[in-house]
């Protein structure tokens, strides 16, 4: 069966597609957050990408749900101290510029050489708010992460992790292998991550896997145990936020998944369409 050829060509586009959805968020009236820099950096391509995953452009509201939550927890935690953040697979998330955080913050983007100088190249006028560092790396390379993570736990008392969209391009066995890494620096205290139920995995794979399989990015990860996961990798969950539940309160959802909502239960369901925004803390 001959398909269509994907939009997406490597992993650097997801995120050129996820900005456009910032971007949308960004224009609208009342809009709960602003990025100001989204449309710029995810471009043309980014727009074509959006337009083209049809069940993502009626569903969008996963990615600003989940923007919401990620900045709610990083306030959170910059206000307890957290010194450090180390945004893992950073892409085109631009919070150290349109975030309200202190000039002192060590703010730590990793990522692949080409997503980074595109986003250098696009915001070489603007200034950050915070202390603001990229380092080009594969974290599929584990000596050079480790290596990395080793140094920043030296640089930081109280370091926060920001994993938003990686996990779910990965296998189990990876993700229990970059926890591990993870956890080995003391002063990596707390994890923020995205995660989705083995049932919305296969809803999304049958709704809009298609561009991501050809692209060699396919949709891995989704535990059976849900967060629980995490405990064999040195980390519990300790605070766990529903994504559809968060989109209801923004007022995101259409009528029907409103409904959804108000019946769906916020706790882990392997057997049912579930995500969540959740933060883990060391062990």
């Amino acid at each position: 069966m001959n398909l269509p050829e994907s939009p997406i060509r490597n992993i650097s586009d997801t995120a050129r597609w996820v900005a456009i959805y910032r971007a949308r968020e960004t224009d609208r009236p009342d809009a709960v957050f602003r990025d100001p820099f989204a449309r710029r950096l995810a471009g043309e391509r980014g727009e074509q990408i959006a337009t083209s995953i049809q069940f993502a452009e009626k569903n969008s509201w996963p990615f600003v749900a989940r923007t919401w939550l990620i900045d709610r927890i990083i306030t959170e935690q910059v206000r307890q101290a957290a010194d450090m953040v180390i945004n893992l697979a950073a892409g085109l998330d631009t919070r150290p510029y349109r975030m309200e955080l202190p000039p002192s913050l060590q703010w730590i983007e990793v990522d692949l050489p080409e997503i980074l100088a595109h986003k250098e190249e696009m915001l070489r006028n603007e200034k950050s708010v915070c202390a603001l560092e990229r380092v080009r790396l594969d974290l599929s390379n584990v000596s050079a992460r480790r290596e990395l993570f080793s140094e920043l736990g030296r640089r930081a008392k109280r370091a926060l992790v920001v994993a938003e969209g990686l996990l779910v391009y990965l296998t189990e066995e990876e993700v229990a292998a970059l926890a591990q890494d993870l956890a080995a620096p003391a002063a990596f205290q707390h994890w923020i991550i995205d995660l989705a139920s083995p049932a919305l995995l296969r809803m999304l794979a049958k709704k809009m896997s298609a561009p991501l399989d050809q692209a060699g990015v396919p949709l891995k990860f989704a535990p059976q145990q849900g967060p629980d996961f995490f405990t064999q990798c040195g980390w519990k969950p300790q605070d766990i936020r529903s994504i559809i539940h968060a989109a209801a309160k923004l007022n995101r959802l259409s009528f029907f998944l409103r409904l959804i909502a108000k019946i769906s239960s916020p706790q882990f369901q392997a057997m049912r369409p579930w995500s969540a925004v959740c933060l883990l803390a060391k062990l």
